[in-house]
């Protein structure tokens, strides 16, 4: 291209999301995971009152969007990607006083929270109409 040869790249960042050679989600989803657990876990070490209201607002306002930022461009459609990125919502809801000993589905019933696929799901059906 102009006298000059391009350089063959593996991986590529655009508007925040990576794409990889083989178009696959899994790196974008292993670096989502990696900033959202970061976030997540500061914020078990800083706050002290870790009541449900204050948790559910940190982790809706902080967390949340690392996992849904551009999920219609990335949408993870392998398993192990879907429950890579779930585990953080698992470690969430367990965080939460009196909420450790019980079912995942419950936890997230009782905090009014759907699974990132549902969301996932939910988010696209609206872009769509």
């Amino acid at each position: 291209m102009g006298g000059r040869t391009l350089e063959t790249v593996v991986e590529e960042k655009d508007l925040g999301v990576q794409f990889t050679t083989d178009l696959k989600p899994s790196r974008q989803c292993q670096l989502a995971y990696s900033k959202a657990s970061k976030v997540l876990g500061m914020i078990g070490r800083t706050v002290s009152h870790k009541s449900r209201d204050v948790m559910f607002h940190l982790y809706k306002s902080l967390v949340r969007p690392h996992l849904e930022f551009s999920i219609s461009a990335w949408s993870p459609y392998y398993n192990k990607d879907k429950q890579l990125l779930e585990r953080l919502q698992h470690r969430f809801s367990r965080m939460i006083p009196g909420l450790k000993q019980l079912p995942y589905q419950e936890r997230l019933e009782r905090l009014g929270l759907w699974s990132l696929e549902e969301s996932r799901i939910f988010l696209a059906n609206v872009q769509i109409e």
